[in-house]
């Protein structure tokens, strides 16, 4: 089985020199640099990731016009979607990474086609799989993995109207977040765990990161999840704030949305090994579901009180009006004479 991985991989190195070949003979002298940097940053060969210089070639596509990078994105998912390596497919989605995390906004906005449009750029690796020996069967799940993270990330970044890496100003996405109706800034959170949760789906064989390349991608994706936990942290303080104007239905679905989080925590710390652990972010979350918890019991003790209050007040309103209806009824006096009644004689014939 090894000297059938080993010629398999060999083949990959052969058919990658093959391309670079190709590539230097095109008339096409621009697009021809464009597929070798993928090609060298996207290698087959050892399962290591691309080195700083491999990346920063790519990325430098995105400093010229549109059109280049919307070649250099087309050139990465072509590799992409035509590799059946796992090394080579990750090796693909930690430059993407790389894109999202480091390169300019040009190759990022080519990134960001939806896949409802019809883009080419959908990762769409669900159904990825290389059963040629269990570690490229392990290998797989991690490619399913990561795109799923990678896709969950762009979608979460369309939502905010930023990225997460984003350099904007703390104190100008406090402004942003200040300014959200409460429905937003909750709807904002729930997609935010739903990043979470889709992080926590890692593969079982967490023995991999002893793999140098899947090691990087873990590190990638835990740099994502402290950025995400700040974006959390934002949104959970700014709804702390303004629970006396929300409704019991808001809270209900903001506690249901932590109590979610919160049972991501154990998966995170397995997952990261305690990087990016952030206990003030989960103390931030327990107390702020404590409050919420006894701000509900207060307010339907109110409601409760108001409504026993309410049925009173219907009861003597309906006795008040039956008395005025009935004018010529009334109660017993002191003098045990009906009150608010008229006398009228009454003549009683006796037999004879």
């Amino acid at each position: 089985m090894g000297h059938t991985k080993k010629s398999r991989v060999l083949v990959g190195i052969l058919k990658d020199m093959t391309l670079i070949i190709k590539a230097n003979l095109s008339t096409k002298r621009s697009k021809a640099k464009i597929h070798i940097a993928v090609l060298r940053a996207t290698a087959h060969g050892v399962p290591v990731p691309p080195s700083d210089k491999r990346v920063t070639s790519v990325l430098c596509f995105g400093l010229g016009s549109r059109v280049t990078a919307s070649t250099c994105i087309g050139a990465l998912m072509d590799r992409l979607h035509g590799t059946k390596d796992a090394c080579v497919a990750l090796k693909c989605l930690f430059t993407i990474h790389s894109i999202i995390t480091k390169g300019s906004f040009i190759l990022k906005d080519q990134l960001s086609i939806y896949p409802s449009f019809g883009g080419r750029n959908f990762l769409n690796l669900s159904q990825f799989r290389r059963d040629s020996d269990p570690e490229s069967w392990e290998l797989s799940s991690w490619v399913r993995w990561y795109a799923a993270v990678i896709e969950q990330n762009l979608m979460v970044s369309r939502l905010l109207g930023y990225y997460l890496c984003s350099d904007a100003d703390k104190n100008l996405k406090e402004e942003i977040v200040q300014v959200l109706l409460s429905k937003d800034l909750v709807r904002e959170i729930e997609v935010l765990v739903d990043y979470v949760e889709r992080i926590c789906e890692a593969p079982e064989s967490l023995h991999l990161q002893r793999n140098i390349l899947v090691y990087e991608v873990v590190r990638l994706v835990s740099e994502d999840n402290r950025l995400k936990q700040r974006e959390i942290c934002l949104r959970v303080k700014e709804l702390r704030d303004r629970l006396p104007s929300l409704g019991p239905d808001e809270l209900a679905q903001i506690v249901c949305v932590l109590q979610k989080l919160e049972g991501c925590k154990e998966r995170l710390f397995m997952l990261f090994v305690n990087r990016s652990r952030n206990d003030e972010m989960w103390e931030l979350i327990k107390e702020t579901k404590i409050n919420i918890i006894e701000t509900m019991k207060i307010e339907s003790k109110a409601l409760v009180k108001l409504g026993s209050t309410d049925r009173c007040g219907e009861f003597n309103r309906f006795r008040e009006q039956f008395v005025i209806e009935s004018g010529n009824l009334g109660r017993f006096r002191a003098d045990n004479k009906w009150s608010a009644m008229d006398l009228v004689p009454l003549t009683v014939k006796t037999a004879v």
